[in-house]
C-alpha cells in the first residue's frame, strides 16, 4: 500500500508539470502562456461588460459552481454554472440531455462573454454542443479536458488546457488546478 500511496504522490506532482495547452490552431504554449492568454481573454472580456459561463458534469460540474462563485465573489466579475437542478431537468426533459448547457447559452451567450467547458473525457455531446452555441453566438471559449490526447474538446477554444491522465480524479484534480491558478492570477491584477 505504501508504494501505491507514493506512486499516487509522485503522479499527481507529474501531473501538474505535464499539464498541456494550445491555442485555437492546436499551436503548443507553454503552460504560464496558456495562463495569460486566458487571463487576458477574461480581464478584457469583461471589463467589456462580459459574463464567463462555466460548465460541467459530474465533479467538473461541481468544479464549474465552485468558479462561478469565485469569481463573482471575489473578481467581481460576472459569472454563472449551469448547474440548477430544475434548469437540467427541464432542459433535458424538453431538448434531451446533449442540449442541457447549449440552450441556456443560445439564450444568455453574446459576443462579450466566456464559455469555460471542462469536461473529463473532452467527448461529452452536451459540452461539445454548448461550445458550438457559445460559438454560433460569438462567445469565446476555454476548454479544460483530459484523457485521450486526440479529444475533440480539446481544440475547440481559443486556449484548451489538456491534463493527461487517465483517472478522474487526476483529471479533475488538475482542472481545479488550473482554474484556481487563473482565478488567483486575476485576483492579483
Amino acid at each position: 500500500m505504501k508504494n501505491k500511496i507514493k506512486n499516487y504522490h509522485k503522479k499527481f506532482i507529474n501531473l501538474i508539470n505535464s499539464i498541456e495547452v494550445t491555442d485555437r490552431s492546436g499551436k503548443a504554449l507553454d503552460f504560464y502562456q496558456g495562463i495569460e492568454l486566458a487571463c487576458s481573454v477574461i480581464r478584457k472580456q469583461s471589463r467589456l461588460g462580459g459574463k464567463v459561463f462555466f460548465i460541467g458534469n459530474g465533479g467538473s460540474a461541481a468544479i464549474a459552481s465552485h468558479m462561478a462563485i469565485d469569481f463573482w465573489k471575489n473578481l467581481k466579475i460576472e459569472a454563472l454554472s449551469f448547474s440548477d437542478s430544475s434548469l437540467l431537468t427541464c432542459i433535458s426533459n424538453d431538448f434531451g440531455y446533449d442540449y442541457v448547457f447549449a440552450k441556456p447559452i443560445e439564450f444568455f451567450a453574446g459576443k462579450k462573454d466566456i464559455l469555460l467547458s471542462i469536461s473529463s473525457s473532452g467527448k461529452s455531446q452536451n459540452i461539445l454542443k454548448a461550445v458550438a452555441a457559445a460559438k454560433a453566438k460569438g462567445a469565446s471559449v476555454i476548454t479544460l479536458s483530459g484523457f485521450s490526447k486526440n479529444n475533440p474538446l480539446r481544440l475547440k477554444g481559443i486556449c484548451n488546457f489538456y491534463v493527461p491522465a487517465s483517472e478522474y480524479g487526476l483529471v479533475e484534480v488538475g482542472h481545479q488546478y488550473v482554474c484556481h491558478y487563473i482565478a488567483d492570477i486575476l485576483l492579483q491584477k
